[in-house]
């Protein structure tokens, strides 16, 4: 009985703490938002109400804080891709609308981006790679995607994985481009980008004689996990 109201207050506390971390990464993603990329930790205990000695029972340094911004920002990300890679529409509506997702990612939470790009909080560079982490999870599950379309087609699947990481790697430089910029809308950088994505598509299956409907639901629809190991 006795070990049993152990585990039971080992447990309490352990969600105690998992919940506390999240309030602190929400503040520090208020901070941020506040602050700018070049945030310290004392804007995140201010943001918090705490004092920084309560902020490091929790995180162990800058890095362990910079993680968990990353692996909320991966969450806040997929949140949003995940629905719009796998709503079952046409090919154009599909591919405009997760582009959109990412666009909304990186303008509702731009300083977030930049930080976790910096890979640095503050004066301190660390590890990890978020931002990179992501792109990688994203063009594996790109590539599973195209590949499977592509042999369903009977088409050689070989070019899946060049072509996931090219429309990866152009999203996600057109992206820090656009941040900075903002010299268009985002309507606007989004339609361009579908339309480039979908010419190159199109051109492509043109060549080998088939041609699929912009404007008309796929006939299979695979549908995407994606999800970085904590």
């Amino acid at each position: 009985m006795g070990e049993r109201v152990k585990d039971a207050r080992r447990e309490r506390w352990r969600e105690h703490r998992v919940a506390r971390r999240e309030e602190f990464v929400e503040a520090a993603l208020k901070a941020l938002n506040e602050r700018g990329p070049d945030l310290a930790m004392e804007d995140v205990a201010a943001a918090a109400g705490v004092t920084k000695p309560v902020l490091y029972r929790h995180f162990t340094d800058k890095a362990d804080l910079f993680v968990a911004l990353g692996h909320r920002g991966t969450e806040i990300l997929f949140e949003r891709l995940i629905p719009a890679i796998n709503n079952e529409e046409a090919p154009v509506p599909r591919i405009r609308k997760s582009l959109d997702a990412f666009f909304s990612v990186i303008e509702d939470y731009p300083n977030l981006y930049r930080l976790l790009s910096r890979r640095a909080f503050g004066d301190r560079p660390v590890a990890e790679d978020p931002v990179k982490d992501d792109k990688e999870l994203i063009a594996a599950a790109l590539t599973s995607l195209l590949g499977d379309y592509m042999r369903r087609l009977d088409l050689d699947s070989g070019a899946a994985e060049p072509w996931a990481y090219s429309i990866v790697g152009m999203v996600q430089t057109t992206g820090e481009w656009w941040l900075e910029r903002r010299s268009m809308s985002r309507d606007a950088i989004v339609e361009y980008l579908t339309t480039i994505i979908w010419a190159a598509i199109d051109g492509f299956l043109r060549q080998r004689g088939l041609q699929i409907a912009p404007d008309k639901p796929f006939e299979v629809n695979k549908v995407v996990q994606l999800r970085r190991v904590q």
